[in-house]
């Protein structure tokens, strides 16, 4: 069996929503372990402070993933930067909560939704795609979460954009496999993130208990080491994966 490398040093890694939260704890931790991190998010300042934290071998990009043009002008920019790509992390996020009787509201809450949770992951991915083939352990992890596993009510939107990240992940798993190129998805249960800071800690410990089997929330670093496993030169033969990160949640019944 050839020797599989447990170890991202010197590899190139794109983190889309990296400002805060899950994206920041997974670029922080890429870097930790050698790569050399893009960090991508609205505001440059914010990506700014984390790629400080990084350390030098991480850059910071603004980047809003629902603009097309922005997209393929930023994926460009990194791999001329860094001398190409081998990892990119679909990860950046919105709050979706919306009634069905909102009216217009609801649309542009629908259509924010697909297009940032959605719609930039299969443009990030065609961006990066030339230099992505020219890697010899290229690797998609795209972030979804549990609600497109099951749903809670009035989030029929982030719901619909979450379950298409589960299709999307196997569909470009099955199209780029003949190229080597791996991509799966995590689906993060009840996490501490910036999403979650309007939840009052004692309904997190409520529902935490109530339905995940760990009894309790988990921690954005618990997300970025799934998606540290699954990007290691050694996760040659996991593709088209969706796993959750949940603490159980969608395994507990009662």
């Amino acid at each position: 069996m050839p020797n599989r490398s447990r170890s991202v040093a010197g590899r190139v890694a794109i983190v889309t929503g990296a400002a805060s939260g899950m994206g920041r704890a997974t670029a922080r931790l890429l870097a930790a372990e050698g790569a050399k991190v893009a960090v991508t998010d609205l505001d440059l300042a914010s990506c700014a402070g984390v790629a400080a934290e990084c350390g030098d071998d991480a850059r910071p990009y603004a980047l809003d993933v629902a603009d097309p043009d922005a997209i393929k002008s930023v994926v460009a920019q990194i791999a001329k930067d860094f001398g190409g790509i081998d990892i990119l992390v679909n990860n950046a996020g919105v709050s979706s909560f919306s009634p069905l009787d909102a009216g217009d509201e609801y649309d542009e809450i629908w259509s924010r939704a697909l297009a940032v949770m959605l719609t930039a992951h299969q443009r990030m991915v065609r961006a990066a795609l030339p230099h992505l083939r020219k890697s010899d352990a290229a690797r998609i992890v795209n972030i979804a979460s549990t609600e497109g596993l099951g749903a809670t009510p009035g989030d029929t939107p982030y719901v619909a954009a979450k379950t298409g990240v589960t299709g999307l992940t196997r569909g470009l798993a099955v199209d780029l496999g003949p190229d080597g190129i791996t991509v799966n998805c995590i689906c993060p249960g009840p996490i501490r993130t910036a999403m979650t800071d309007a939840v009052p800690d004692e309904h997190k410990t409520i529902f935490a208990k109530r339905r995940t089997a760990l009894r309790r929330y988990g921690e954005p670093e618990e997300v970025a080491q799934m998606t540290l496993s699954l990007v290691l030169p050694a996760a040659s033969y996991i593709t088209g994966a969706v796993i959750p990160v949940d603490g159980g949640l969608m395994a507990r019944n009662a």
